[in-house]
């Protein structure tokens, strides 16, 4: 077998391939630099003066594209690697047995997207005639999901089912790299530069139900290995082009996020692509530049070598098989040797300590399996989705959920539309369609429409356009839309966003319900419990009269959620949970509140404990054997003074008077009216109405301006910009919880705690 080096003639690397013949023609072409500009003779000597002793130092050679053992490699092709020394290549031949009969048949197999089983139409039951549209999930997959205990079919009697790279990639068998470079040292051995993939199992996060099965994350993470720990091919895609391969093979991988394994972060790789691109071309072309300096070949000598076409048979690679892939010649390129090295931590299974297990479960971004304390509430909003969509006409209805903050009102509807998915599976209910919008991410009201029909559709449009549309969609129920015929329910979170000037948005999305065809189920959840006393006649009449409530927390409610998150856990003392479940539910009943102050509470006694004299493993074996808790009352104490003693309070609470009655006037505002921000006029006519009514002096417009700005300056409100001053937008930097928390007890001005 022979490697033959080759430059491409073009900046954008060619699309790998398999070559069916090894022993392809030998071509002598020059060598690349990393920013892929060819360096011809002359413009390599004229580059610097230094004497050809210092030149001859510089060994390797980088090219662009490279065949090694009959394939070719591209700078940018997606790779298997091995883990270990003892791995074994897979055969050129390799093909995907059936699950059922175990041949591999030369005809159309399908693949389930739960399992990635492949499956003969022939060997299905009942069999298939043609390959179905959409998603395809296997019988024995939906037997799993129904609770049924399902076994594959045995292999034949000494068959040995041999596992793919695919199957090896994803049961940690086998690593999966970018080629970021490619070079040949001068004793002729070739390497390469890799960016490492990792599957969502060896992330910190681990994986996720939304994880896809053939899901890679890209990470930061580059190591130099050589060429002979490269397996073949694979293909890594982004979203968009994973979506269009349909016939692709099965080395296909999907990728839209890149994983920091120093961070344990996620970012899309389309974000990342945009922030690179918004750098100058001048710092671009001093890093091309720079590269120039450090890779190009200046000698007479390095010139002639950089020509010849070097020769590595198969008997010298099976004699290298001693030394690691990542070594060479007792050099360590980036790790130890493969067989005996320490796994990176962003792919080891990092064994946490019941401390920080606990932490974990009390994160807000963490998973739970149940939602406690909102059986009567989830059951009313179950009755009310499958009376809605279970009857023969299926006539639309409206459902408005209101409560403070931090009380599961959003948490419990996706509890029921994940139990109400179940049913749909199991086919005991209707199917329909589900929508879910959080109109604080809309840039403006009107775009709901655009949101709702790409939903639908697929596609997107202009909102005017989605607008007409939908209203002939939800009114006449034309057969052209995809799915008509099904009911949509539609949940709407934070919807006195919505509410504009004319209402003309809240009124149409409304209106849709009441159309005699329109099939429609809108659910709309806000902080306010008389939004639809506030609205249009028009408006109100149509939101309907069933409404449901969620009253804050109890401290009784707290302790549960948050035992119920720890599991049987013994990481916290139940009187330090008690004491911040009747602190947070003095105040609020946020369970989100509480469930932060106990997070805190647990980073405290973790630095307590690292930071101490005292060995930290042993004491966490020592405190695992006796039972005792790792959190105190200390503890959560220190963590509720730091939550409720943070800078912006004592800002609060060393204001002057007048902008004490500022951030009173705005609390009490927006908790009237239930809108996240307000304008100065109301805010000035709000502070002389409270100024008025307890025997202060009503202050000048101006003053209350000053005031106003000051508190900006501070950081505790913010203000839009706006022509004038009596239309600027103000609303709170912080939680209207901490304005409350600060004030409640003010000795200046005593009057403000019955407004909070």
């Amino acid at each position: 077998m022979t490697a033959v080096t080759k430059l491409a003639t073009t900046t954008t690397p060619a699309k790998p391939k398999r070559l069916a013949n090894p022993k392809s023609p030998k071509t002598h072409l020059s060598p690349k630099t990393p920013d892929k500009t060819p360096i011809s003779r002359r413009s390599s000597c004229r580059k610097t003066g230094q004497d050809s002793s210092r030149r001859g130092l510089k060994k390797r050679i980088y090219y662009s594209v490279v065949e090694y053992d009959g394939e070719e490699f591209v700078v940018g092709d997606d790779v298997y690697v091995k883990r270990t020394d003892d791995d074994v290549e897979p055969s050129e031949d390799e093909v995907e047995e059936c699950r059922v009969c175990y041949a591999d048949k030369n005809c159309v197999m399908l693949e389930c997207e739960d399992c990635l089983g492949g499956f003969h139409l022939s060997c299905l039951n009942p069999p298939l005639r043609k390959v179905p549209k959409g998603d395809w999930i296997c019988a024995f997959c939906k037997g799993r999901k129904m609770g049924k205990v399902v076994e594959y079919p045995k292999p034949p009697k000494g068959k040995i089912v041999k596992k793919t790279a695919k199957e090896r990639l994803l049961a940690s068998q086998l690593f999966a790299a970018r080629i970021m470079s490619l070079w040949k040292e001068k004793d002729g051995t070739f390497g390469t530069n890799v960016c490492w993939y990792v599957i969502p199992e060896e992330t910190n996060a681990g994986r996720r139900e939304h994880n896809l099965k053939r899901e890679l994350f890209k990470t930061n993470h580059f190591q130099d290995i050589e060429m002979e720990s490269i397996i073949r091919h694979c293909y890594v895609m982004s979203p968009k082009e994973y979506s269009k391969a349909n016939d692709q093979g099965d080395d296909v991988f999907y990728c839209e996020y890149e994983y920091d394994i120093h961070w344990h972060s996620f970012k899309r790789i389309d974000e990342i692509k945009s922030s690179k691109n918004d750098d100058g071309e001048d710092a671009d072309k001093d890093k091309d530049w720079n590269l120039l300096n450090e890779y190009i070949s200046d000698t007479e000598e390095e010139l002639e070598f950089e020509k010849e076409s070097i020769k590595v048979s198969s008997v010298n690679r099976q004699k290298k098989i001693g030394r690691a892939p990542n070594s060479h010649k007792g050099r360590v390129l980036g790790g130890q040797r493969i067989g005996i090295q320490k796994i990176s931590e962003h792919i080891r299974c990092h064994k946490q300590t019941e401390l920080e297990r606990g932490k974990g479960a009390v994160r807000l971004a963490s998973l739970t399996k149940s939602l406690p304390c909102r059986e009567k509430e989830m059951t009313e909003i179950t009755a009310f989705i499958k009376g809605s969509i279970s009857e023969d006409q299926c006539l639309g209805r409206c459902l408005y959920i209101h409560g403070v903050p931090g009380t599961g009102k959003t948490m419990s509807v996706h509890a029921v539309m994940e139990d109400l998915k179940l049913e749909v599976n199991r086919r005991s209910m209707k199917p329909y369609s589900f929508i879910e919008i959080n109109c604080l991410k809309l840039s403006s009201p009107e775009n709901i429409y655009k949101v709702i029909y790409e939903a639908l559709s697929g596609h997107r449009i202009g909102w005017k356009k989605a607008l007409h549309i939908l209203n002939s969609r939800f009114s006449e129920r034309s057969n052209k839309c995809k799915n008509s015929d099904q009911p949509c329910v539609i949940l709407i979170d934070e919807l006195d966003v919505l509410v504009t000037r004319n209402q003309s948005v809240l009124y149409n999305i409304l209106d849709w319900p009441t159309k005699p065809n329109s099939k429609l189920v809108i659910i709309g959840i806000a902080n306010t419990m008389d939004l639809p006393e506030k609205l249009l006649p028009r408006i109100s009449s149509r939101m309907g009269i069933q409404r449901l409530c969620f009253a804050p927390y109890n401290y009784q409610q707290l302790q549960e959620i948050i035992f119920c998150r720890l599991d049987g856990s013994n990481v916290f003392d139940k009187q330090a949970i008690e004491f911040a479940s009747r602190k947070v539910a003095a105040i609020s009943g946020d369970a989100r509140r509480a469930l932060e102050i106990c997070r805190r509470a647990a980073e405290l006694a973790n630095y307590r404990r690292k930071t101490s004299k005292s060995d930290f493993s042993s004491d966490i074996a020592k405190d695992s054997n006796t039972g005792k808790c790792f959190v105190d009352m200390d503890d959560v104490e220190a963590a509720i003074q730091e939550m409720f003693q943070a800078p912006h309070i004592q800002v609060i609470r060393s204001c002057s008077k007048l902008s004490k009655i500022v951030l009173v006037a705005i609390v009490h505002v927006l908790c009237r009216t239930g809108m996240s921000e307000l304008t100065f006029e109301k805010l000035a006519m709000s502070v002389s109405s409270l100024c008025s009514n307890n025997g202060e002096d009503v202050p000048a417009w101006d003053s209350i301006l000053k005031a106003s700005c000051k508190l900006g300056e501070c950081k505790i409100i913010i203000c839009n910009d706006a022509s004038m001053h009596r239309f600027q937008k103000l609303q709170l930097n912080f939680p209207s919880d901490d304005v409350i928390f600060a004030l409640k007890n003010c000795q200046e001005v005593p009057w403000l705690a019955k407004y909070m």
